[in-house]
């Protein structure tokens, strides 16, 4: 609500945003129709630089909720509490300290007793102790404490549920999607191929010409889809990588690897990969980001996601601005240390020969830009094809796409490095007008200083849709004159002796053969460890394989009042910790004397294992302090109000 304005979306279009993303989880039809009609009107009012904006719709999918708390306020559930679960609906309006409404009528057959269920995002854990599947009732213990809200989701880890892949409202707003002519669709809890035919046949049902040009990007959140996700990709035109549930599903310590496997197979299979949740969470309510968060973006990008994505930062926060800002300063930082030659060797290293004819000439296209110092790679796409291959082999330049259908053109934002511009003439009908879309693109880029007089660029084109959407290629410079030498064309019947027209393309659309998910789980990713390239290694990370017994990696741990006693220390050093950390800006010598003393008395009272534990005194170092304030309470500071600093030390207790 607080950034669908047009107003607001020019804002976040300025400031970097490229495709808007509705979430179908709230809001009515009137509300996201109107985010809609607002995004289309922010790009005709204020074009910016002429580079298209997509929207995405975000399904709710199917999912397990809680009723609703009775009198609508909190319950606090307390740690070893016993309560029932219930799938009797007349109870779903009644949910106490003893009794919760879960509305999945199968939930004590898929269940077992010692499972898990976590409530709202994982806050609340309750452990099965018992079951009545008749009666539709689970007993649990509550494993930690926690206020329960209304309608708050549920998870099921490591469990296969028999939810279908939509609902009825996901249905309805899949036809809603269609009847707006959005560019994706972004479909939660995809558990297996079938789910994704699922949604392609209903945007088809809804309009089979715009429903099959809608872009499916399956949203990978639990076990289920995990296990399946070979088969996902197969069918699928992009992936996210949905944190949020996915890291209640699996365990934590396992999402990272969930992450650098499904990217690294997406990157080889030509397919565009989203990274999202809590990228910069802390926005919401912070004008800048902890520096974990800038570090998780810059994360995804190294690891080779096409799209970061923002969510309640820019729906809701209080600095959709300044995140949408960031988000796109530590993108920038992130691509410029990215070693580009190196991914583009490991991608040719990695991919199965013989290449198909498209790819070749995307590979091609990438290396003739490297070779020359490109400063741009412009394409001529109807169907994207052309695009998504060449984003596929990192180019160091730009790649600039020229789209009759602005809605193809739009989807492209889903690519790495891909500028997106739309080309309003329409289809001649005879010939062909590749010389004035080439001409209509260097003109546009040269206005937007994309390149300028002289510079070399690569121009790259198909002869036919699909089969053959990208057949040849050239080099030429910007306001140069072209003669028969500056022409390096590659045509098709020349690819005819490289590549059979009939050879699958694989690689551009499944990952390659013997880049399945390992099923052995040997432990210690033992499979990716034999694999001969960075592509191949992330491809086979494994989040069923276990980890050595030993770690490698100290862990520092900073002791403080809750810590320092000897019990404490214990816990700690059992836990993991290697060295004790003190904070000289804080206490006295009395109180890191004891912390001292107490961590020696840790390891003389109990050796563990025998290993040696380290002691660090972390300086508190030259640096600018505030005084206190008056009162000792928080002082609220209001935007554009005038203040004086002063360095006064008669002054120290009376900030104000």
């Amino acid at each position: 609500p607080k950034t669908k304005a047009v107003e607001q979306l020019t804002m976040l279009r300025r400031a970097g945003m490229n495709i808007v993303r509705m979430n179908f989880s709230h809001g009515s039809y009137e509300y996201h129709g109107e985010v809609i009609d607002n995004a289309r009107a922010s790009v005709a009012a204020e074009p910016l630089d002429g580079r298209l904006l997509a929207i995405a719709l975000d399904t709710k999918g199917p999912e397990i909720r809680t009723g609703m708390t009775a009198g609508g306020d909190g319950v606090m559930l307390e740690k070893g509490a016993r309560l029932l679960v219930t799938t009797d609906a007349s109870q779903k309006d009644a949910c106490s300290a003893s009794q919760i409404y879960m509305d999945y009528a199968n939930l004590p057959k898929v269940m077992s007793v010692g499972g898990v269920i976590f409530v709202d995002d994982g806050l609340i854990a309750l452990k099965v102790a018992a079951i009545d599947a008749a009666a539709g009732t689970l007993e649990c213990e509550v494993v930690n404490s926690g206020l329960l809200g209304s309608k708050k989701g549920c998870n099921l880890p490591e469990v296969d549920v028999d939810l279908p892949a939509l609902s009825a409202k996901d249905r309805d707003d899949l036809a809603f999607a269609v009847s707006k002519d959005v560019d994706m669709v972004f479909a939660s809890f995809i558990r297996k191929a079938s789910d994704v035919h699922e949604v392609r046949a209903c945007l088809v049902a809804a309009d089979p010409v715009v429903g099959k040009r809608i872009r499916i990007i399956s949203k990978i959140e639990n076990h289920e889809g995990m296990r399946n996700f070979d088969e996902i990709l197969a069918a699928t035109d992009g992936v996210m990588v949905a944190r949020g549930d996915l890291g209640i599903e699996i365990p934590s310590e396992k999402v990272f690897l969930a992450q650098k496997m499904m990217i690294a197979k997406c990157n080889v299979a030509g397919k565009p990969c989203i990274c999202a949740t809590q990228m910069l969470e802390s926005m919401t309510s912070n004008p800048r980001p902890t520096r974990a968060e800038a570090s998780d973006v810059a994360n995804a990008v190294l690891d080779g996601a096409d799209c970061v994505m923002l969510s309640g930062e820019t729906a809701k926060g209080a600095y959709p601005r300044e995140a949408v800002a960031m988000m796109d300063l530590v993108c920038k930082e992130a691509e410029a240390a990215i070693f580009i030659r190196r991914e583009t060797e490991q991608m040719t290293l990695t991919m199965p020969k013989p290449l198909s004819m498209n790819e070749s000439v995307a590979k091609a296209v990438v290396d003739a830009a490297h070779s020359h110092a490109a400063r741009l790679i412009l394409t001529l796409t109807t169907t994207g094809t052309s695009a998504r291959l060449i984003s596929k082999y990192r180019p160091t330049c730009p790649i600039m796409t020229v789209c009759r259908d602005s809605h193809i053109g739009s989807s492209l934002h889903l690519h790495r490095g891909t500028l997106p511009f739309h080309y309003p003439e329409p289809k001649p009908e005879s010939g062909d007008d590749i010389e004035k879309r080439i001409d209509f693109g260097i003109e546009l880029a040269f206005a937007n200083g994309f390149c300028k007089k002289g510079d070399p660029i690569v121009v790259a084109w198909g002869w036919r849709s699909g089969v053959a959407s990208l057949t040849s290629f050239r080099m030429i410079k910007v306001g140069v004159r072209e003669t028969a030498k500056s022409l390096v064309s590659v045509v098709p019947k020349e690819l005819e002796e490289l590549c059979s027209f009939a050879t699958p393309q694989r690689g551009a659309l499944v990952a390659p053969e013997g880049l399945e998910s390992p099923t052995g789980h040997a432990g210690r990713q033992n499979a990716a460890q034999d694999a001969a390239t960075t592509y191949g290694h992330r491809c086979k990370l494994d989040i069923y394989s276990q980890p050595s017994r030993l770690r490698a990696t100290g862990i520092i741990c900073t002791i403080g009042p809750k810590t320092k006693a000897v019990e404490q220390l214990t816990m700690l050093r059992r836990a993991g910790m290697n060295i004790v950390r003190m904070n000289f800006s804080h206490g006295s010598y009395e109180y890191h004397g004891e912390v001292i003393d107490n961590a020696r008395a840790s390891v003389a009272a109990e050796p563990l294992d025998g290993r040696l534990l380290a002691i660090a005194l972390d300086t508190k170092g030259p640096e600018i302090r505030t005084g206190m304030t008056a009162g000792g309470d928080g002082v609220m500071l209001e935007k554009g109000a005038r203040l004086l600093v002063t360095t006064d030390a008669s002054q120290k207790d009376a900030c104000s």
